[in-house]
């Protein structure tokens, strides 16, 4: 049954409120509503956050706010009352006018949601120009105020540049500079920092809490990162399958949950392991790098030089069977190039590679090629990397019968293998789109199995996942890895999932490995400056999930 709390605040408070909301998906979906009989309000100047699993219906809401909606999504119960009007029932000009003035949006992938052949300056004045707002003098003037209020660098040059010349962090700041230009009533902001480092993850927090205090908004932050909520905010919806069933203050809900599924997600929070992983009997090496190096040469724009990146600079480590390796470290350390250095899908610029103690560093890519099975990738997005015209059962195939491998032989471990992962044999004959996320990253692990690897290579695998699906894909990469004594790297910028399942640690910052050294010692009594850093930025560290 649906638990509805009525915030116990005065109504001359309420900005938003949302009465009875439904909202219809198309026949044949999974279920009939993406969103059914939801209520609750927005008050003048607070942080609520709305906090769910993928699939809840928290974007639904958002956009039915917004009045986006796809047209097979439509609003068939309820009312959203901003001051005055009902937004379901307000016409589309009225809205139009609406959005960005009264009620604005950051959207969670700030790549594609910025237009890549506009330069920053005029995306950020086009929405004012679309407003009538001001003259281009003034607008110009609005854009570098804006630029510096976000806390960018140097507005005056920045405004010039194209969004894929930012850093994720940069062009997230970039949206919250758009959504602000009209001094917005309500910000909504939908998994803003879902992608991002620790560091730049506490920097937009930051952001938006001062600005939400300095210009008394209120702030609609829709996440799935508990983290997030116990940071900022004031009161907590918990949305489950498209029903509300928890909302209350943020310490209440965050430290004393009355509904199965909230203490269900709070459980599957990754927790800060307090003793190392019991150390295995002493297992032979199998991937030892030394003093390895990759450079990159960036060319120069208008506004910029042409530079030396190191990505990878004299890195040194190894790993033995049966173990895990965690690489930390933010955006651009160059966690992701030397994961791909180690697979050869990058030629590294000098040192060494001994894979079961072969150099591997200046073999061809024709030389290395029997070697290739023994080392898979499980990557970040398990969407894009799967073929979307090939079944799943070609998907695992294709690989072993290009070596040599029969095609009853290939099926039969690929029907095996899909067991292992937690899927059944009918997806072998389906396709990825007919999957979730948690589902295809089961598969892409599945996939790297199937050459019997020696070792894995895991490139943040689990950073886009729901905390419980989270949960879910590192106990089977544990139960992996203790079944079958696989070695494993595994890439992330989550700390708390790093202390959960790596036996050992080395932070990476600009290129270089800082500091190096089991869990307990890396997060708990770190050495060095930026692992300190590091470490202060975990969003909610103060607030550890009860056990």
């Amino acid at each position: 049954m649906q638990q509805t709390i009525q915030a116990a605040l005065p109504e001359k408070d309420v900005i938003l409120s949302v009465r009875d909301l439904t909202v219809s998906l198309p026949k044949n979906m999974e279920r009939a509503y993406a969103v059914q009989d939801i209520s609750f309000d927005l008050m003048a100047g607070e942080i609520l956050c709305i906090i769910g699993e993928s699939g809840s219906g928290k974007s639904v809401t958002a956009n039915a706010i917004m009045g986006l909606l796809s047209p097979v999504i439509k609003v068939t119960a309820g009312s959203i009352h901003f001051k005055d009007m009902d937004l379901v029932r307000t016409p589309e000009a009225t809205l139009r006018n609406l959005r960005g003035r009264a009620v604005s949006i950051i959207f969670q992938d700030p790549l594609s949601a910025l237009n890549p052949l506009m330069t920053i300056g005029d995306q950020i004045a086009e929405v004012m120009e679309a407003h009538g707002v001001g003259t281009a003098e003034s607008r110009a003037a609005k854009v570098l105020e804006l630029l510096n209020e976000v806390g960018l660098p140097e507005p005056g040059l920045l405004q010039h540049q194209y969004p894929f010349r930012l850093s994720g962090g940069q062009r997230q700041r970039v949206m919250i500079a758009m959504a602000l230009a009209l001094d917005p009533d309500v910000l909504i902001a939908d998994e803003p920092t879902t992608a991002l480092d620790v560091t730049t993850q506490a920097q937009i927090l930051d952001l938006i809490r001062k600005i939400q205090d300095r210009k008394k908004m209120s702030v609609m932050f829709i996440t799935h990162d508990f983290g997030v909520v116990a940071e900022i905010a004031d009161r907590v919806i918990v949305m489950e399958k498209g029903n509300l069933v928890e909302q209350g203050k943020a310490e209440d809900v965050l430290n004393h949950p009355t509904h199965p599924y909230t203490q269900r997600l709070i459980a599957a929070v990754p927790r800060m392991r307090q003793a190392d992983r019991e150390a295995a009997e002493e297992a032979p090496v199998v991937l030892s790098v030394e003093n390895l190096n990759k450079t990159y040469s960036v060319t120069g724009g208008v506004f910029s030089k042409s530079r030396t990146v190191h990505a990878v600079n004299d890195v040194s480590f190894s790993i033995r069977k049966g173990r895990t390796l965690g690489i930390v470290g933010e955006s651009g350390s160059g966690k992701s190039s030397l994961g791909r250095v180690l697979l050869k899908l990058l030629d590294s610029d000098g040192g060494k590679i001994l894979f079961d103690g072969r150099d591997i560093a200046p073999l061809s890519n024709n030389d290395f090629r029997s070697l290739r099975p023994y080392i898979q990738m499980i990557f970040q997005d398990p969407f894009a990397s799967l073929n979307p015209r090939h079944t799943i059962g070609t998907i695992l195939t294709v690989g072993p019968e290009a070596h040599g491998v029969s095609r009853p032989e290939a099926k039969a471990k690929a029907l095996r293998l899909l067991k292992m992962v937690g899927l059944d044999e009918g997806a072998y004959d389906r396709f990825p789109h007919e999957f979730s996320g948690g589902q295809r990253q089961r598969i892409g692990i599945a996939r790297a199995l199937m050459f019997d690897p020696v070792l894995l290579v895991a490139d943040e695998a689990v950073s886009a996942l729901d905390v419980s699906i989270q949960a879910q894909i590192l106990e089977l990469l544990a139960t992996i890895q203790r079944d079958m004594k696989v070695a494993m790297i595994f890439i992330t910028h989550d700390l708390r999932v790093a202390s959960q399942i790596c036996d050992e640690v080395a932070v990476m910052y600009k290129g270089s490995v800082v500091e190096q050294g089991p869990p307990s010692q890396i997060f708990r009594a770190p050495q060095h400056d930026y692992t300190r850093r590091l470490v202060s930025a975990i969003p909610g560290s103060e607030w550890e999930p009860a056990a």
